[in-house]
């Protein structure tokens, strides 16, 4: 695949958490050049620590990094992406893409915020993007082109996979794979502690529950069976595996975890809206 990024001018608005994994890895992957990519971060002294980790020009002028850019990336914090958005406004043109990963920013904010007709892109990535396991959700804003989502997906697959959704389905997204690895990470640490519970040495339990998590996954992905077909694989009658999948409906393991993908998609559309 073509490298649609090459020769482009990047700025990444924010270099910390998520803005940072992206920026490291499209750097490491060759999809960015150092020459032509520009980071900012608040404080001087974290841009010297960025710059040298990176190896890509780092500094605390969010408009004077701006100037020319083909992509401006928006990685701040969601309560502070208007004031940063009114900052470069006057640096901007229909030139440029806007790309936003901060959760619950929708792109009418943005763009009432810029000069008219500026193509906005807004995505929700994960922290597995860190290892290039990541998922991320693009939509685009009202002058969004095809090629622009186009170009954002390039950048978000070096980091895991890309699905496009309409906006409407954005807080889902926060709600489903944005905030789900934490609830993994809290399925995994219980079965873990079940493993110590019957008899397993801590370290070994939680790389069984690690690894089984990992590869049911990727039977998932990969096969593209349905997960209730896939259990019903690993169910046989009378065996021990249908007594357990028991208690877990006793204890609404199901219900549980709907209700709670339901009230953080209520809380994105609050933090949003709100």
């Amino acid at each position: 695949m073509a490298n649609e990024l090459a020769g482009k001018k990047v700025a990444f608005l924010g270099a910390g958490k998520m803005g940072g994994i992206i920026l490291q890895a499209l750097v490491k992957n060759g999809l960015l050049s150092a020459k032509t990519t520009w980071a900012t971060v608040a404080h001087a002294d974290r841009a010297r620590a960025v710059a040298a980790r990176v190896k890509v020009k780092v500094g605390t002028n969010n408009a004077e990094a701006v100037n020319g850019a083909d992509i401006i990336v928006i990685g701040v914090k969601p309560q502070v992406v208007e004031d940063v958005v009114r900052e470069i406004r006057d640096h901007v043109t229909t030139k440029q893409l806007i790309v936003s990963v901060a959760a619950s920013v929708p792109t009418s904010m943005i763009e009432k915020n810029l000069p008219p007709k500026v193509p906005v892109i807004r995505a929700m990535p994960n922290t597995p993007c860190l290892l290039g396991a990541g998922m991320t959700a693009i939509c685009k804003g009202k002058h969004a082109t095809a090629h622009d989502v186009s170009l954002a997906c390039h950048m978000f697959d070096v980091v895991g996979r890309t699905v496009v959704v309409d906006e409407k389905h954005m807080d889902a997204v926060t709600a489903l794979s944005a905030s789900g690895p934490a609830y993994i990470y809290i399925i995994l640490e219980s079965l873990a502690e079940a493993g110590v519970k019957v008899g397993l040495p801590r370290d070994i339990a939680t790389l069984l529950a690690a690894q089984t998590t990992l590869g049911a996954s990727r039977v998932v992905l990969e096969t593209g069976d349905h997960p209730a077909l896939l259990k019903d694989a690993v169910t046989t009658p009378a065996g021990c595996t249908i007594d357990a999948i028991m208690e877990l409906e006793e204890g609404k393991l199901r219900v549980t975890l709907i209700k709670a993908v339901v009230k953080a998609a209520q809380r994105a559309k609050e933090l949003a809206y709100g």
